[in-house]
């Protein structure tokens, strides 16, 4: 019986990730901090910490070829989903993680203290309500709303060359319908998940907007 860090190695192995110890030990810790955390703070409906590794570990790393640097944030982070493991394994990025949820929001904050990420912030707001100093040049959602829903509420945000990377789990045709911009869809097959996959990307918003 694999235990979750056979589970992790095998699964970075296959995402073509190569990963330190420390990496390994700091992803390790997340999840025993989620798995700690969801008793009180219910934050996600994964109980099974082996289960946590594909649904959350790997699913969150394996966007991480698609990312646009250096500034990005992460929309409705949750318990920190895809933000925290995508921080560990790209410390020269900067990652808002940004979620309305108070609760939640602590549970960021505390496992960026007790991981020492240098590089994450936290953010308690709603995302319409946000104006950062600076835009970013990747905005990520994880399950988070409509692409036309996401566009509306985080166009603000977005940096004049920015992307929008919206996870999703079927190819969504009929979201896709009037969405502004360069539209490519890139499916993404996650080690341990049979569920489909995809990565929405979402570029050129900006420049269509100002046209």
């Amino acid at each position: 019986m694999y235990d979750c860090r056979d589970i992790l190695l095998s699964g970075l192995q296959a995402l073509a990730l190569p990963a330190d110890a420390e990496k390994i030990e700091a992803l390790l810790h997340f999840l025993e901090l989620i798995e700690k955390w969801n008793r009180v703070y219910n934050l996600t409906a994964v109980r099974d910490r082996q289960a946590m590794v594909p649904l959350h570990l790997l699913d969150s790393l394996a966007i991480l070829p698609h990312l646009q640097g250096p500034e990005i944030i992460d929309i409705g982070t949750g318990a920190g989903l895809p933000g925290i493991p995508l921080a560990i394994f790209a410390p020269d990025m900067t990652f808002q993680l940004l979620d309305s949820n108070a609760k939640k929001t602590r549970f960021v904050q505390q496992a960026i203290l007790e991981l020492n990420l240098q590089n994450a912030v936290v953010c308690h707001e709603r995302v319409e309500n946000f104006c950062p100093e600076k835009k970013f040049q990747t905005i990520i959602t994880r399950a988070f709303a409509s692409l036309q829903a996401t566009l509306d509420q985080t166009r603000h945000l977005l940096a004049g060359q920015g992307i929008l990377l919206a996870m999703k789990g079927r190819f969504p045709e009929q979201e896709l319908a009037g969405i502004p911009g360069q539209i490519d869809v890139i499916p993404l097959e996650v080690p341990g998940v049979d569920a489909e996959r995809c990565l929405i990307r979402l570029s050129g918003v900006v420049q269509h907007q100002q046209s």
